[in-house]
C-alpha cells in the first residue's frame, strides 16, 4: 500500500481494535504489501488490513479455526474478541495473536516437520477452496494482456506464457494426490516462535500436490519431508518463478524493487536447472 492508504489502514486498525475493548496506543507495521500487517500495542494484537473486496478474510478466518482445533501449527486468532473479518472506512481487518518470533532461522529439519503437521491437519479440513490451476491462470491472464504488464516485452511474453502453459500440463499429467496446501509457505510466512513454528496467511491457500508447498520454501527443507517426487518439485519450482515472474510485472504490483525482481526470475527461468528457490532469488536481489 502506498503511505496515504498506510495511514488510513492503520487508522481502521487501531479504531477497530479499539472498539473491541482492545488496549491500543501505538501501532507497528510489520509487513507492507497489497495487504497491511500491523502489531498494535500494549494488548500485542496482530492485524491484518486489506481493502474490502480484496481480500478473503472470511475465507481466512474459517480456515484458521478449522485447524486450530484439530491441532495444526498455525497463528491463533485474537480470542478477546468475536471471529470475524471488521469493516472500517473501505478497508477489510481481522484481528490475530501476535506471535513472538524468538528464532530468526528454522532449521530445514524444524521447517520441514512443521510444513508436514500443517499438511496434515489440512486433510482433515473439509473447506471448498481454489486448485493451485486458478493461480496459474491469474498469471497466465496477466502475461496475455499487454494492458496489465504493459513493461513486459513481446518476447518475453510469448515465453513465459509459453512456460506457464507447458508446465501446468506437465504437473497436471503426473496425476498426483492432491490435498489443501498453504499455498505460498515461504519463510516471510512461518514464524518460529516460544510454541514451534507457525504459519501465518492463510488466504492463499489451495488444492494441489504437497510438491507445491515444498516448491516455496528454502532448498535444504524438501530432503527432510517424506515421501517427495523430486521430478514433480523440480517441476513446482520452476512454475513457482514463473508465476511469480508474472505477477512481478502486473501494471498494478506494489512489491518493492518489483520489476528488477520480475527481471531476476525471467533471467534464471532462461538459465535453465537446477531451479532456484526464491529466498535465494530473495537474497541475490539484497546483495
Amino acid at each position: 500500500m502506498e503511505m496515504p492508504h498506510v495511514t488510513r489502514a492503520t487508522a481502521a486498525a487501531t479504531s477497530v481494535a479499539a472498539s473491541q475493548g482492545l488496549p491500543v496506543s501505538d501501532a507497528v507495521v510489520l509487513h507492507n504489501s497489497n495487504k497491511l500487517a500491523l502489531r498494535l500495542t500494549p494488548g500485542d494484537v496482530f492485524a491484518r488490513v486489506a481493502p474490502v473486496g480484496e481480500e478473503v478474510a472470511r475465507f481466512e478466518i474459517e480456515l484458521a479455526q478449522r485447524l486450530a482445533e484439530v491441532g495444526a501449527p498455525v497463528c491463533p486468532l485474537e480470542p478477546r474478541v468475536p471471529p470475524r473479518v471488521f469493516t472500517r472506512d473501505g478497508f477489510a481487518v481481522t484481528l490475530w495473536t501476535y506471535c513472538e518470533p524468538v528464532t530468526p532461522h528454522l532449521s530445514p529439519a524444524d521447517y520441514a516437520r512443521a510444513l508436514e503437521l500443517l499438511h496434515a491437519g489440512m486433510r482433515e479440513v473439509d473447506l471448498p477452496s481454489p486448485r493451485f490451476t486458478d493461480r496459474i491462470t491469474e498469471a497466465e491472464e496477466i502475461v496475455a494482456d499487454p494492458a496489465r504488464s504493459p513493461e513486459l516485452a513481446h518476447a518475453e511474453r510469448d515465453f513465459l506464457g509459453g512456460r506457464l502453459a507447458g508446465l501446468r500440463r506437465e504437473i497436471e499429467e503426473r496425476g498426483a494426490p492432491e490435498q489443501l496446501l498453504h499455498g505460498e509457505p515461504h519463510p516471510g510466512n512461518v514464524l518460529g516462535t516460544r510454541d514451534g513454528p507457525l504459519f501465518i496467511d492463510l488466504e492463499t491457500c489451495c488444492r494441489g500436490p504437497v510438491e507445491f508447498d515444498l516448491a516455496h520454501v528454502p532448498e535444504a527443507v524438501p530432503a527432510h519431508y517424506p515421501d517427495i517426487d523430486q521430478g514433480l518439485l523440480d517441476a513446482c519450482r520452476q512454475l513457482v518463478l514463473a508465476m511469480v515472474a508474472a505477477w512481478r510485472w502486473d501494471r498494478d504490483d506494489a512489491f518493492p524493487n518489483g520489476r528488477r525482481f520480475g527481471d531476476e526470475l525471467l533471467r534464471a527461468l532462461h538459465d535453465g536447472p537446477p531451479w532456484p528457490t526464491l529466498d535465494a532469488l530473495t537474497r541475490r536481489l539484497g546483495r
